[in-house]
């Protein structure tokens, strides 16, 4: 997510360090390289503008008032300028006073709004309300089977068209009586797309909006999209009216260009970002956060309440006991491994930590994976015993492991060597540095 603009941002602030000042011709050279990664990140060019201009007129002469290194102030300049460009404070969804909150969702086709209306679905639900879905895209084929597959995986109901029903408007009647009857918090309304914006389109959803009156209409947005997501995003604004976006495949998105546009094309806050299609991939937006990992400085926070929410303080106070004396097993460290999994996976782990986007232009993040896969099916071929007491494993159990994990003796072999040394060197530092102080290093 945003490795190319990240990228760029890592090598300007490098060039600014060691300098003793940060004169105006610095400051010049910074804000036309910036404006340079900006543009070739398919951010647009009013956005670009007011960037740069208001960056420039908070970074001529601060240096010198602050102490900073010129590194330092444009960072933290240049940190604060793009939280303002997100939205400055978080955007929850708001909620009705008296239940139900009803939630339209609108986008094109391929934007991810049916597998996003059942991610709001379970976000809501995680937090004990009581959810409905309503599969009202009668335009799609498949649409309502889809939304229904989905309310069954996560457990929240789905109600779709009647037989005979071929059009969205019609269910609005026993919608309305369902809810009532079952007494929801919340009701998202799943509505049509098209391939493209059309008259046809933006008119059934007006007059679905008249009939429901939702709380808010959200616009989910492809952020792969780039520019042309600007443009949909307008003409649903226009037409309907939006409350909030949501952006789907930010994994797939390395430029950043069209999250940074909408929000000031709209001056609309941005709800939520999901990346992949598993249903948990959900995260709310949230600007001061978002701008860290942009500019390269990592997303601590997300990551440590995502970590809390995998393992109990208890579990880690175990595990860290078990490192400090040397009885730390390889079922400990398949759990770790797996952990790491339930948190998006290495991709999303190495963007939340500060640096961690340009190492990964450094190291074959596939072939990392590829590697870690293996770990886990080695593992897996082994007994309990051999998990918990590695040291009975002797030939022929290697061989045997090997056969069952479609692996060789020598990669078994590396395994149990790197486990080994991994062991040592974690009870040796929980020695030196003391159990309480490194306890936050193992989260799973």
């Amino acid at each position: 997510m945003f490795e190319s603009l990240t990228g760029r941002f890592e090598g300007i602030f490098q060039k600014l360090t060691g300098r003793g000042g940060l004169s105006d011709a610095a400051v010049e050279e910074a804000l036309r390289e910036l404006r340079v990664a900006l543009l070739e990140a398919d951010v647009s060019l009013p956005v670009v503008k007011e960037f740069t201009e208001a960056l420039g007129s908070r970074l001529v002469g601060q240096a010198k008032k602050t102490g900073l290194t010129p590194a330092q102030q444009v960072i933290t300049e240049v940190y604060q300028e793009m939280v303002h460009i997100l939205g400055d404070h978080r955007a929850n969804i708001a909620l009705s006073s008296k239940p139900p909150t009803i939630l339209f969702m609108m986008g094109l086709q391929g934007s991810g709004k049916t597998t996003t209306a059942a991610k709001i679905a379970l976000h809501f639900k995680t937090q004990g309300r009581r959810v409905l879905l309503v599969a009202s895209d009668l335009a799609r084929l498949a649409a309502v089977d889809q939304l229904r597959i989905l309310g069954e995986q996560i457990g929240v109901p789905v109600i779709g068209p009647e037989p005979g029903v071929s059009r969205p408007q019609e269910m609005v009647p026993s919608v309305k009586k369902r809810i009532v009857q079952g007494m929801y918090d919340i009701v998202i309304v799943d509505t049509a797309g098209r391939l493209t914006v059309d008259a046809e389109l933006m008119d059934e959803l007006k007059t679905l909006k008249a009939l429901y009156s939702p709380k808010e209409c959200l616009l989910v947005a492809d952020a792969m999209q780039g520019q042309e997501a600007v443009a949909v995003a307008t003409a649903f604004d226009q037409a309907v009216g939006v409350d909030g976006v949501i952006f789907t495949k930010l994994d797939g998105d390395t430029r950043g260009g069209a999250i940074l546009s909408i929000r000031s094309a709209l001056k609309k806050p941005i709800k939520f970002t999901g990346a992949g299609e598993k249903l948990d991939r959900l995260e709310p937006f949230i600007p001061e956060r978002m701008a860290s990992r942009i500019i390269g400085m990592g997303d601590i926070e997300t990551l440590i309440e995502k970590t809390k929410n995998l393992v109990s303080q208890e579990q880690a106070e175990n595990l860290v006991r078990k490192m400090g004396n040397n009885q730390m097993t390889l079922n400990d460290f398949l759990q770790q491994i797996q952990g790491m999994k339930k948190l998006g996976g290495l991709d999303d782990l190495m963007g939340m930590i500060p640096g961690g986007a340009s190492l990964k232009s450094k190291v074959d993040m596939q072939l990392v994976e590829k590697e870690l896969k293996r770990t886990e099916a080695i593992i897996f071929s082994m007994t309990n015993e051999e998990r918990d007491h590695p040291d009975v494993i002797d030939g022929g159990r290697r061989k045997r492991i090997a056969s069952g994990s479609g692996t060789s003796v020598q990669q078994v072999n590396q395994l149990l060597k790197q486990f080994d040394q991994a062991r040592r060197m974690m009870r040796t530092a929980l020695k030196s540095k003391g159990n309480r102080s490194l306890r936050t290093m193992f989260p799973f």
